[in-house]
C-alpha cells in the first residue's frame, strides 16, 4: 500500500494587534486591492502583475478571488488583509509565501495601501505574523527588500530582522531589474528555544 504525503497547510487564522486585524483577503477586498495596487509608489517596488503591465481590476479580482486563497491551499504560505480595527478600513496586504515545510522556513512579504503608509501599520502586521510563525514553529523567516526601498528595509530591521546580505539583480521591477536586502528571524533572536 502506498502512502501518499500532501503538503502541510496554515491555518487560516485571524491576527490581531493593537490597532490592526488581520483575516483572509475576500472577495470584498477588490476595490481596495485595485486602488492600492495601481499607487504609482506601489508599482515602484512591487511590479503587479507583471514588469510593464498595468493593474487592472481584473487582476484585483484574481488575487482576492483565487491567487491569495490559493496560497494557502497549495501549501505556499498564508495572505492576510490588513484593517484598521477601529472602522475595519483596509490598510494593506502581508503574506508568507516561498513555505520549505520540511526547512520549516518561510518568507514575509507585505505592501500597505497609500491611504495606510507612514503609520507603523506594517511593521505592526510584520511583528504580529512573525512572532505567529516562529510559535507555530518555523525556524527561520526570510524578509527581502528591493536595496533601495528604504520604507520595506525600516521595517525590517524595526522589527529585530537581521540584515544578512544582498541577492544581486534578484527582482525585476517596473523600471529595470534590483537587488534585494536580504533579513531574517530566527527563534533564538526572540528568545525562543530554536
Amino acid at each position: 500500500m502506498t502512502t501518499v504525503q500532501s503538503t502541510p497547510i496554515m491555518p487560516a487564522v485571524i491576527l490581531e494587534t493593537e490597532r490592526l486585524r488581520l483575516r483572509s483577503v475576500l472577495e470584498r477586498d477588490i476595490d481596495d486591492v485595485h486602488a492600492s495596487c495601481v499607487d504609482p509608489d506601489l508599482q515602484r517596488w512591487v511590479p503587479l502583475p507583471a514588469p510593464g503591465e498595468p493593474y487592472t481590476r481584473e487582476n484585483a479580482e484574481d488575487f482576492c478571488l483565487r491567487l491569495a486563497p490559493g496560497i494557502r491551499t497549495s501549501g505556499d504560505g498564508q495572505h492576510w488583509a490588513l484593517l484598521e480595527r477601529e472602522g475595519g478600513r483596509f490598510v494593506g496586504s502581508l503574506a508568507l509565501l516561498r513555505t520549505e515545510w520540511p526547512a520549516r522556513v518561510t518568507e514575509v512579504g507585505y505592501w500597505i495601501s497609500p491611504w495606510g503608509r507612514g503609520r507603523g501599520y506594517a511593521a505592526e502586521a510584520v511583528v504580529a505574523v512573525s512572532r505567529w510563525a516562529i510559535d507555530q514553529g518555523f525556524q527561520r523567516i526570510e524578509l527581502k527588500a528591493a536595496v533601495g526601498n528604504t520604507a520595506s528595509r525600516r521595517v525590517a530591521e524595526s522589527t529585530g530582522f537581521v540584515h544578512e546580505g544582498v541577492e544581486r539583480n534578484a527582482m525585476p521591477l517596473n523600471e529595470g531589474r534590483t537587488d534585494l536586502a536580504v533579513y531574517s528571524l530566527l527563534p533564538t533572536d526572540l528568545g525562543a528555544r530554536p
